[in-house]
């Protein structure tokens, strides 16, 4: 699993320093820098909106979280993924948030004196092949207020953006993938428990976790038919 320590080492970039499009951490910070320019008028906390990993690895230190709904975006594992949870042999999905619909997820809200470099572990982890483009929205807290969060977007001009994020062409590549800090799939899982942790629904969430049991399920029957009395 992701680790606080790996990302500040530089451990967690090293997995990708084969990739083609690695950025380097002047770009990183220079993403960073301007993000922060944007920031909207009125937005006097900053809220990082999390959908996948953030929500039960977060890996940062925060003052506060709230379950939060984001309008516009919906989740989709639409970034093709080679290291981390993959490997060139057996490539993965990455999850994003592409246009339309919306999704509900974990808003965090970062300490105001620890903002720049709480974001900059963030940024590390998220922008580190800059797959996303980090984006200010308004998201609405389960409380009923409205805060302003930076939310990772998919970028569809980067190399790793698929078009067809469909449960039928990610569920077997999520199955197999694996790669040094885990598999594809538990990260699915975990994200799945997560959701239902905090009392948040997705539906294609659920039909991609159905998706990919049945196929490791299926897997697991096929490699015991081809074991010598597996029968």
């Amino acid at each position: 699993m992701l680790t606080r320590h790996a990302i500040e080492t530089g451990a967690y970039r090293q997995q990708f320093e084969a990739m083609p499009g690695l950025w380097t951490p002047e770009r990183i910070d220079a993403s960073l820098d301007a993000t922060l320019r944007e920031r909207p008028p009125g937005a006097d906390e900053v809220w990082v909106f999390g959908y996948g990993s953030l929500i039960w690895n977060p890996a940062i230190e925060f003052a506060a979280h709230r379950v939060a709904r984001l309008e516009g975006w919906h989740r989709s594992f639409c970034l093709r993924m080679l290291a981390g949870r993959a490997g060139c042999e057996r490539p993965g999905r990455m999850l994003a948030l592409e246009p339309g619909g919306e999704t509900t997820g974990i808003a965090l809200r970062l300490h105001a004196e620890r903002l720049v470099d709480e974001l900059r572990l963030v940024w590390i982890r998220e922008m580190v092949l800059g797959s996303y483009r980090p984006t200010w929205a308004k998201v609405r807290l389960d409380d009923g207020s409205d805060a302003h969060a930076i939310a990772f977007v998919a970028d569809p001009s980067r190399e790793q953006y698929e078009r067809d994020a469909s449960v039928a062409t990610a569920a077997p590549l999520i199955a197999q993938a694996a790669g040094p800090i885990g598999s594809n799939a538990d990260y699915l899982f975990r994200l799945q428990a997560a959701l239902r942790e905090h009392g948040i629904g997705d539906a294609y969430v659920d039909a991609l976790a159905e998706a990919v049991a049945r196929a490791q399920r299926g897997a697991g029957q096929r490699d015991a038919m081809s074991v010598p009395g597996g029968r």
